[in-house]
């Protein structure tokens, strides 16, 4: 009975520190987690964590089958999630990057027409981009819809449709072509040549106004901050300027848990052509924008599952 009783102690004291054990290699195990998931003791996607039965439980930092992460290494690359993408009435453009995007447009006038034109600006568009908050319980799906004409005859409009948000550029319609590009339209994305046209034009803004009355919600003016870091980053300075589709897909990455991207490339003969026009010039190419280079870079993030691209007929 001693014998037995002695055993049955030392079984007792041996599942005491097995368990010991596991308890900190799972204490370490968590620590090295938490270091992986910052850069510099910064949260690079921020963990929502609660405290059930005294343990904690660390969520994914979005509700989505795959999150953005740092396994998304040409992603990690380029990101910069300090930088505002959309123009608000705010936004602190500075002088250097006014300088860089006044060259774009060969405007002579100064900074403060600059600011003035802005204030104008956002006296009837929204101040703030009307968007809501990414959430680690939830999945925010955007349907990226560019122009190509590769959307013709897709079939697309309902899987479009279907995205908690749909960012349409330019003045891409969709009536008449709801089949192929849906008819949900959450924003749309502008250039900030709308402010060029406020300072050259003084009735501009009035007609802007009358263009988009009963769509101030959906607008997003692209804050030229943000195209200097496309340039700069993403594209390393290819081309003259980035495209508004190529923007549109890099602030899609700032702002959605999950992107699918439409509409983007040219058709089988090289032509860079809208599903809403019937091309009369053929060779029609990108102008100042690489076309060549931006559908690379979509591609990549393609490959590496960052996004998922939708090619079209």
């Amino acid at each position: 009975i001693n014998y037995l009783i002695k055993s049955l102690m030392f079984i007792i004291l041996a599942l005491i520190q097995r368990e010991s054990v596991f308890q900190q290699s799972y204490e370490k195990l968590k620590d090295q987690t938490l270091q992986e998931k910052t850069i510099g003791g910064k949260n690079i996607f921020p963990q929502d964590q609660t405290a059930q039965d005294n343990n904690v439980q660390k969520k994914s930092p979005c509700g989505c089958q795959k999150c953005f992460s740092k396994d998304d290494k040409f992603l990690m690359s380029c990101f910069n999630p300090s930088i505002e993408p959309f123009l608000s009435a705010s936004s602190r453009l500075s002088l250097d990057v006014f300088m860089w995007w006044k060259r774009l447009q060969y405007e002579r006038r100064n900074f403060n027409y600059y600011k003035t034109a802005v204030a104008n600006l956002f006296a009837v568009f929204p101040p703030v981009p009307d968007l809501r908050k990414p959430s680690p319980g939830k999945c925010r799906t955007c349907a990226v819809v560019g122009n190509s004409v590769n959307l013709r005859g897709s079939g697309y409009g309902s899987l479009i449709d279907g995205h908690d948000i749909v960012i349409r550029m330019n003045g891409g319609p969709t009536t008449g072509y709801e089949k192929d590009v849906g008819t949900k339209t959450t924003h749309r994305v502008l250039y900030p040549e709308i402010i060029l046209l406020c300072i050259f034009h003084v009735f501009f803004c009035n007609l802007v106004v009358n263009l988009k009355a009963g769509h101030f919600s959906q607008v997003m003016v692209v804050n030229p901050a943000f195209m200097k870091y496309v340039h700069e980053i993403w594209m390393k300075r290819r081309g003259k300027y980035p495209s508004t589709g190529f923007m549109t897909l890099i602030l899609s990455l700032h702002i959605c848990d999950e992107v699918h991207v439409f509409g983007f490339g040219a058709d089988s003969n090289g032509n860079w052509s809208h599903y809403f026009e019937v091309l009369k010039k053929k060779n029609y190419r990108t102008g100042p924008h690489s076309g060549t280079n931006e559908y690379a870079i979509l591609k990549r993030l393609a490959s590496e599952q960052t996004v998922t691209l939708y090619k079209g007929s």
